[in-house]
């Protein structure tokens, strides 16, 4: 539950960090469709920073309590921030293209933690 809340935490801050690097820092220094590319990683890691809370939180015995399949749904949408966020960040730096190919792996860990979320949620009520 603390691991999940905390990590929600530390992206969402990441999250804000990260969009006003890119719009006061970025501007005028990488292409539009990079700061646009560097926009959406912005979104997507606050989205799932806020599904990391409510991991975090309903893993609290007074609403569902620590099941396994809560753990996989937070540690897959960490993976998804990681992977999804990350290799949009280093594509919107470097302009590295291939980096677009890993992208959709965070991707679909980002859909198997909710999926998994909703298994928990199914399972516990």
């Amino acid at each position: 539950m603390k691991f999940f809340l905390i990590a929600g935490a530390v992206n969402a801050f990441l999250s804000v960090a990260l969009g006003a690097f890119g719009a006061h820092a970025l501007e005028g220094r990488v292409e539009d469709k990079y700061l646009a590319t560097w926009q959406t990683a912005v979104q997507y890691q606050m989205f799932h920073a806020t599904g990391l809370l409510i991991v975090g939180l309903l893993m609290s015995a007074a609403l569902i309590g620590p099941l396994s399949s809560l753990s996989w749904a937070g540690y897959l949408l960490l993976a998804g921030i990681i992977i999804f966020s990350g290799s949009l960040y280093v594509l919107s730096l470097t302009g590295i293209s291939i980096l677009g190919a890993i992208t959709p792996i965070g991707g679909l860990a980002f859909l198997a933690g909710w999926v998994m979320l909703i298994v928990a949620v199914s399972k516990a009520l």
